[in-house]
């Protein structure tokens, strides 16, 4: 993981080992299903003011990221 990601976590302690957002049990894939719903980033902040804008920027470029290296085929009908 690079410095553009340093608020996302991974210990195996916390959330199972899932990618959490700077080490609280608030996890990556909760942020972007909330973002997903179509909450506002500032309706997120404001919901959970523990997170910062920043936190919910490195959740989408970890997402981004992820995905980048996964190939998925398609067959045609």
């Amino acid at each position: 993981m690079t410095r553009d990601l340093d608020r996302i976590t991974i210990n195996p302690q916390v959330c199972l080992g899932q990618p959490t957002i700077r080490g609280m049990r608030i996890t990556v894939g909760f942020v972007l299903k909330l973002l997903a719903s179509h909450l506002s980033i500032q309706e997120v902040l404001e919901a959970y003011p523990e997170l910062e804008e920043e936190d919910l920027r490195q959740a989408l470029n970890y997402a981004a990221w992820a995905v980048s290296d996964r190939i998925v085929s398609f067959t045609s009908a």
